[in-house]
């Protein structure tokens, strides 16, 4: 491969769009440095559950969707095409290629005959997906083609990263501290860039207050946490979630990113549990109940509330402490 055709597979792998048009993208740009007849790209499922195909290039759609299932991902395995080496090839195996399912039922059939693979690995080790080009030729791929392909394997691994794409959304949220994926087994990643913080634990009440949040539909939510009890809380921090798009539902969820707390407006902690509870839409004798006070110590609270929120009403409150990003998520104790 020439350096500008490299140079162009890492401005694709580099760029902002969605993980699935980089794919295809970067293969287009193989096949015009790689004379292949067919080539599938697809991100590794988490606890090596499959693959989920992000781009093919003259592949028909009943041949994407046999790759795409467990078959393919069965004789991945079987082969050892999953593991951390140089790409390997049909003539690298020590069994014929009719001795494989995925070859005998959809490959050779469709006309290829030959084909170099490769996992594909980010930084750290992490398995994020599975590259294969395929040639319709039976002569094995040789060195030189191996090694040009081999050369561009870290830079497709780097352009399909999941977590890559989820931290570049992060990016745009200041003064962040630390982040998390939330994948769809219940557990968690760190978002690359940030720290780890034990509030990001897969079994915090933080994660579960996010996963809530991604589940009740909107793109974006923000809410403030506090540091310590509710009641007498070392700090507040701001706690930003964001869903990840469609492409990696299958590997991801969202994104949980922890930034600093913007400024509170002198409310105190349990003015804001009280103003939580007010956006949640309780009454008073909710809130009281909750709290276990009076309704006349609620009705205090909500007096300095509007007073320092310079509302009108406990509507008006509401609105304009989430607009300010003053919400503090509270357990569902009322009906509203």
């Amino acid at each position: 491969m020439t350096g500008s055709g490299s140079a162009q597979l890492a401005e694709i792998a580099a760029s902002p769009r969605p993980v699935h048009e980089r794919a295809q993208a970067m293969l287009d740009e193989l096949q015009r440095q790689i004379p292949f007849d067919g080539a599938w790209m697809a991100l590794a499922e988490p606890d090596g559950a499959g693959y989920t195909s992000l781009a093919s290039t003259d592949l028909d759609g009943s041949s994407v969707r046999y790759l795409s299932g467990p078959q393919m991902a069965h004789d991945i395995a079987l082969t050892g095409a999953d593991r951390h080496r140089p790409p390997t090839s049909l003539s690298d195996l020590p069994s014929s290629s009719r001795d494989l399912r995925t070859w005998a039922e959809c490959l050779l059939p469709a006309g290829f005959n030959e084909a170099l693979s490769a996992a594909l690995f980010a930084s750290g080790g992490r398995h994020v997906g599975f590259m294969t080009v395929l040639f319709r030729r039976a002569d094995p791929p040789d060195p030189a083609l191996r090694r040009r392909f081999a050369r561009l394997v870290p830079q497709v691994a780097s352009g399909i990263d999941p977590l890559r794409s989820l931290a570049a959304s992060a990016v745009f949220i200041g003064r962040a501290t630390a982040g998390a994926v939330l994948l769809p087994d219940h557990g968690v990643a760190r978002l690359p860039g940030l720290s780890d913080d034990p509030l990001l634990a897969a079994d915090s009440d933080l994660v579960e207050t996010a996963r809530d949040a991604l589940h009740e539909g909107p793109d974006y939510a923000t809410f403030l946490w506090p540091r310590g009890t509710p009641q007498a809380p070392d700090e507040y921090l701001r706690v930003t979630v964001l869903v990840c798009e469609s492409d990696l539902e299958a590997v991801a969820c969202g994104v949980v990113v922890i930034s600093r707390a913007p400024h509170l407006r002198g409310l105190t902690p349990r003015e804001l549990e009280v103003l939580g509870h007010v956006i949640e839409g309780c009454s008073n004798l909710e809130i009281a109940r909750a709290l276990t006070v009076s309704p006349r110590t609620v009705a205090a609270h909500l007096e300095h509330i509007l007073f320092k929120l310079d509302a009108t009403s406990r509507a008006l409150a509401a609105v304009r402490a989430e607009r300010a990003g003053l919400y503090v998520p509270v357990p569902r104790t009322c009906t509203g």
